[in-house]
């Protein structure tokens, strides 16, 4: 409400001085305000949310036909760190021992009329080039340089697979090695070749492209054929048919359009697979991508997809990334627009609840608990998004609760203290992009339900998580910014 000077309650001259002191004054006043404003960063920052009913309607991250090329482009970037974590030697190492097959896949594939491409990803992502490697102590498991199982290479690929000789075998090959005989090692492993021709890299690879070739007739796609190699054509089969497809369709519309909510039977059938059989495509493609990358770039790549437990720092490289140091900048940000307060009401309605203890040391660094309720607008948006989808799968009302929003360096150190999971170096909670969320769930069907959101958003490489003892963690990628209008953040500019 604006203050106005009743230049009629005091007749005379009297009056007319007081209106133009007044009126002097608010002139002072006024320029004080925008100096002020200019010397704290610009403008005055926008609202941190759309007005009520103002919100994009839809879900932008919905399948369409229109989105799968972007779809499929993120899903191999978002799927790609456990290539990086779980190969032996690290990964520029298995792409070397890989690259030393190309060969003989290039061979095989002419001969086959199979993509080389598809072949080599295929090898990189099984075996890392190993062509002895065992998924597990049993024989009758994946074996070889494209992990083929036992009953698959009898019974569809015609292979040789004599599982007791290999396994006799194998043992008088790691007696040899033992003992350094290495013409012993070479003979008894040529024997194993031929009783079990998994062992054998050219058999394997004539194997794995037949596969493919039966996939694809079967499926009608080479898309769905790279699919079914680690789920198997029926499994893919029986998800398609849940889904309702009378024909032929590409294995992202399968993926990106089933949810717990649409298409519920095919995404329980892909779900229930489990070892991560619905993600193979892309995670095919995330080896092709690492087969193609410069060494020197898939080098810093590596130490980035392996400083953590998961990608969240490929998503804000320490170098690029700007990070909170004290309560002072923490101020600044929030007066400049890079973070948001949480809006506690608005984050109720939307299926998530802020932890009362969440800032509890603010007291250490001479500040009040509010200083650290906040995230910048991408990761608000990200965490309303998944407060209000895990409320619509779980069918409840009951809200996910987040314990941990931003943090400054000084709050961090302070932290180390009093909680084993903190870091020391550089954390994402010190850049507002990450917060995390209590495992206390209400009910299975609320786990269930944020299980399948995080899936969702890591194979859109919007978000990276992992699991702590007690909340799970969310880094969110700049990226997410795409959730702000819906979810009903006002964008920064």
């Amino acid at each position: 409400m604006t203050l106005r000077p009743r230049v009629d309650a005091v007749p005379g001259t009297r009056s007319r001085y007081a209106v133009r002191r007044l009126v002097a004054l608010s002139i002072v006043a006024g320029i004080v305000i925008v100096l002020a404003v200019v010397l704290r960063g610009g403008a005055t920052a926008p609202p941190a949310l759309l007005p009520r009913g103002s919100a994009q309607p839809g879900d932008p991250v919905a399948w369409s036909p229109q989105r799968a090329a972007d779809f499929a482009r993120r899903a191999a970037a978002g799927m790609a760190h456990v290539l990086y974590a779980k190969s032996p030697g690290g990964l520029p190492a298995s792409v070397a021992r890989t690259k030393s097959w190309m060969p003989m896949i290039e061979q095989v594939a002419r001969a086959t009329h199979t993509d080389a491409g598809t072949l080599e990803a295929i090898v990189l992502l099984e075996s890392a080039g190993r062509p002895a490697a065992m998924a597990s102590g049993s024989f009758d498991g994946a074996v070889g340089l494209t992990q083929i199982l036992a009953e698959t290479g009898r019974h569809l690929l015609a292979m040789r697979v004599d599982t007791v000789a290999s396994r006799r075998l194998t043992r008088q090959i790691a007696r040899a090695q033992a003992r350094r005989q290495t013409k012993r090692v070479q003979r008894l492993s040529a024997q194993r070749r031929r009783v079990d021709e998994r062992f054998d890299p050219r058999a394997s690879l004539l194997a794995t492209a037949r596969y493919l070739a039966i996939a694809r007739r079967d499926l009608g796609r080479d898309d769905l054929a790279i699919a079914s190699y680690h789920m198997g054509i029926g499994n893919l089969q029986t998800a398609l048919r849940r889904y309702g497809a009378r024909g032929p369709i590409a294995y992202g519309q399968l993926y990106f359009d089933t949810s717990p909510t649409n298409h519920p039977s095919a995404y329980r059938w892909l779900y229930s697979l489990g070892d991560d059989s619905s993600t193979y495509l892309w995670r095919v493609e995330a080896a092709r991508d690492a087969l193609t990358t410069p060494p020197a770039e898939l080098a810093q790549l590596a130490a980035l997809q392996t400083a953590r437990n998961s990608a969240e720092e490929v998503l804000h490289p320490p170098s690029q990334t700007a990070t909170f140091k004290d309560p002072g900048s923490l101020a600044d940000a929030y007066h400049g627009r890079d973070l948001v307060h949480l809006p506690a009401a608005w984050l109720a309605a939307r299926g998530v609840v802020i932890d009362p203890g969440m800032g509890s040391l603010a007291g250490a660094v001479g500040e009040k608990p509010e200083l650290y309720r906040g995230l910048r607008r991408e990761a608000l948006a990200t965490l309303a998004y998944i407060g209000r989808q895990v409320r619509a799968v779980a069918g409840s009302r009951t809200a996910l609760r987040v314990t941990s929003t931003v943090r400054d360096s000084q709050y961090q150190k302070h932290l180390l203290a009093v909680d084993v999971e903190a870091t020391d170096n550089y954390s994402l909670h010190t850049t507002g992009f990450a917060f995390d969320i209590s495992r206390a769930y209400a009910s299975r069907a609320q786990a269930y339900a944020f299980q399948a959101v995080l899936d969702r958003l890591t194979a859109l490489n919007l978000i990276a998580w992992l699991r702590e003892p007690a909340a799970i963690h969310v880094a969110v990628s700049a990226d997410a910014a795409r959730l702000e209008r819906s979810t009903g953040v006002a964008p920064a500019s």
